[in-house]
C-alpha cells in the first residue's frame, strides 16, 4: 500500500489539471495545461474535443515526468471535472458536436420549450432545475441534422477521455450517475434513463451511455496512450465523480445532514441525503447523485457567484500592477467598519440570473444608495445578497429534511481564505462554519474513488473521514443572527417582487 500511486485528472473547463497522489491522500506532483475554447458570437462557447484531448494527453505527460520512475507505481486513473454540458461522439469517438458547456447558450430556445412542457418532469424525475444535455441534443438535432445523424453517444467529459484512453468500444460508454442530474434524461432516483423524458423530447435510450457508480473500472489505458504519456498500459480507468460531488466525498460530507459551502467560481452549498425529496415550493436545490452510491446530495448554486466577486474586484478596486490577493484584502479591510445592512443599501448579485428556481431574467442591482456609500459598502452588499441567497436554500434543506441536524457547515474554495465572509455566513445562517485543512477535495475524492475501485480503500467513507479535518470554526453571535434575519427576509421578499421588473427591462433589449 505505501507505494501505490494513484493519479486523479480534473477536466476544468479553462484547465485540465492533473495530481498523483500517495495511498495516505499526499498530493506529489501536479500539473495543469490550459483548454482552447472558441468564442464567435454572443453566446456562443466551443471546445473541440480533439484539442481538449491533446490537453489531456499533454497534462498527464507533464505529471509523469514529475514523478519519474515512480510513474510506474500508478495503480488508477480516475477523473472528475466540469458537470453539465453535452458532447455527441461517432462509432470511432470522434467529436461530432464538439463540447459545449452551461456557457454555451444556443440551446436556450429549445430549454425554454421544454421547460414549459416537462418542468415538474425534469426536475421530480430529473432532480434538476436546470436541464442541459436534454434541450441541447434536440437543438443539435433540429439545427444540425446532417451531423446529428452521426452520433452513436452522448457522452459528457469524463465518458469521452476514459474512451479515447481506453480501450473499449462506444457501444460501451458510460456515465458516471453523478452526471446524471443536469442531462435532465434520468430518473435520478433509480440510477437510469428516463423513457418517459427521453420519448417527450425524442431521443433515442441506445444514444445514452450506460449509467455506472463513480467507483466503476470502465476501461484500461491502451498502448498508444500509455506511449504518449509516459505511462504503464493496462491501468484502470475509474469512472470519478463529478467535481461537486467528489469534492463532497474528498471533503467527507459523507453522513445524512453533512453540509458543505464551496465559495468558489460557481458557489454552491451541498448537504448529504438520503433520498432525494422535491422541493416543489420553491425549487431551491437539485438532486445530485453522492459519490457514495445509494446516497444523494441537495444542492444549490449560484451560476458564478464567485466570479461576479472577482468582477467588481477587478472593475473597481484592483489597480495596475496590484495582485488579486492584495485587492481582496484591501476592501475586506475597508468592509471591516461597515453595519449589517451597509447602511441601507441591498444588492441582488445574481449577475447570471438564478438556476435554483430557474429565473433567466434576474440580474444584478444595487438600491438604496446615497452620496454616504463607498466602495465597499457596494462591495459589501454584493456578498451580503449572495450569503442570503444560500441562506435560503438552507432554510429550504432543513425543511425538507428536519430530522438531520444540519447545524455545521465545512467550508472550502477562495471564499475560505476570506476574512469576512466565514463569520458572515456563521452569522447569517446561524449555523457553525469550519474552514478545512484541505482544498484538493475534489481531487481527493477521485482518488479515493480509484482505490475502493481497485480494493485498496474498503469503505469511501471512512476513508474520506480519515483524511480532512476541521483547521478553524466561526460560530454565530446571536445579536448579529437576528439583524441578518431581517435583511435576509427583505432580500427573499425582493427576489420574488422583482421578477417581472426585470423581465420588463430585458424585453427592452
Amino acid at each position: 500500500m505505501a507505494d501505490t500511486l494513484f493519479m486523479a485528472i480534473d477536466l476544468g473547463t479553462s484547465f485540465i489539471k492533473a495530481g498523483v497522489y500517495t495511498a495516505g491522500s499526499d498530493c506529489i506532483a501536479v500539473a495543469m495545461e490550459p483548454v482552447k475554447d472558441y468564442r464567435p458570437g454572443p453566446g456562443i462557447f466551443i471546445q473541440k474535443g480533439e484539442e481538449l484531448f491533446a490537453s489531456v494527453l499533454a497534462c498527464m505527460k507533464k505529471v509523469t515526468e514529475q514523478v519519474g520512475e515512480k510513474a510506474g507505481e500508478i495503480a488508477a486513473i480516475s477523473f472528475t471535472g466540469q458537470m453539465s454540458g453535452f458532447m455527441g461522439v461517432d462509432k470511432d469517438w470522434n467529436d461530432i458536436t464538439t463540447w459545449s458547456c452551461s456557457l454555451d447558450s444556443r440551446y436556450m430556445p429549445y430549454a425554454q420549450k421544454q421547460m414549459k412542457e416537462l418542468k415538474d418532469d425534469f426536475f421530480v424525475t430529473g432532480g434538476t432545475n436546470f436541464p442541459q444535455m436534454a434541450p441541447k441534443s434536440e437543438w443539435f438535432r433540429e439545427e444540425f441534422p446532417e451531423e446529428s445523424a452521426k452520433i452513436r453517444k452522448y457522452l459528457m467529459i469524463s465518458g469521452y477521455v476514459i474512451g479515447k484512453l481506453g480501450d473499449i468500444p462506444v457501444e460501451e460508454a458510460a456515465m458516471d450517475r453523478t452526471y446524471t442530474q443536469w442531462t435532465g434524461l434520468a430518473d435520478v432516483q433509480n440510477g437510469v434513463w428516463s423513457k418517459k423524458i427521453c420519448d417527450a423530447v425524442g431521443l433515442d435510450q441506445d444514444l445514452l451511455p450506460r449509467i455506472v457508480n463513480s467507483n466503476t473500472i470502465c476501461a484500461h489505458l491502451n498502448a498508444e496512450m500509455a506511449a504518449q504519456t509516459g505511462l504503464k498500459a493496462g491501468i484502470p480507468l475509474v469512472s470519478g465523480a463529478g467535481d461537486k460531488p467528489a469534492g463532497c466525498l474528498g471533503a467527507a460530507i459523507v453522513h445524512p445532514g453533512d453540509l458543505i459551502f464551496e465559495a468558489g467560481s460557481y458557489g454552491a452549498v451541498s448537504c448529504c441525503v438520503e433520498e432525494w425529496r422535491p422541493d416543489m415550493e420553491e425549487r431551491r436545490y437539485d438532486a445530485i447523485p453522492s459519490a457514495v452510491p445509494g446516497d444523494f446530495l441537495v444542492e444549490n448554486f449560484i451560476t458564478g457567484s464567485g466570479i461576479t466577486l472577482d468582477w467588481f474586484i477587478d472593475a473597481f478596486v484592483q489597480q495596475e500592477g496590484m495582485p488579486l490577493k492584495e485587492a481582496f484584502a484591501q476592501i475586506e479591510a475597508e468592509m471591516k467598519e461597515i453595519p449589517i445592512g451597509c447602511n441601507g443599501l441591498m444588492s441582488i448579485g445574481l449577475l447570471s440570473g438564478s438556476a435554483m428556481p430557474l429565473v433567466e431574467s434576474l440580474r444584478g442591482m444595487w438600491m438604496g444608495f446615497d452620496w454616504s456609500h463607498s466602495k465597499a459598502h457596494f462591495y459589501k452588499a454584493l456578498m451580503e445578497s449572495l450569503t442570503y441567497d444560500f441562506g435560503i436554500s438552507l432554510e429550504r434543506m432543513k425543511a425538507m429534511y428536519p430530522e438531520y441536524a444540519m447545524d455545521k457547515v465545512s467550508l472550502i474554495g477562495g471564499g475560505a481564505k476570506s476574512a469576512i465572509w466565514p463569520q458572515m455566513c456563521a452569522d447569517a445562517h446561524r449555523k457553525t462554519y469550519g474552514i478545512l485543512n484541505r482544498g484538493d477535495v475534489a481531487m481527493w475524492g477521485a482518488v479515493i474513488l480509484a482505490g475502493n475501485a481497485i480494493g485498496l480503500y474498503e469503505d469511501l467513507r471512512q476513508t474520506a473521514i480519515d483524511h480532512v479535518h476541521v483547521e478553524k470554526e466561526f460560530t454565530p453571535h446571536e445579536e448579529k443572527s437576528v439583524v441578518y434575519d431581517k435583511h435576509a427576509a427583505l432580500y427573499k421578499a425582493y427576489f420574488h417582487e422583482l421578477q417581472g421588473f426585470y423581465e420588463r427591462v430585458q424585453a427592452l433589449g
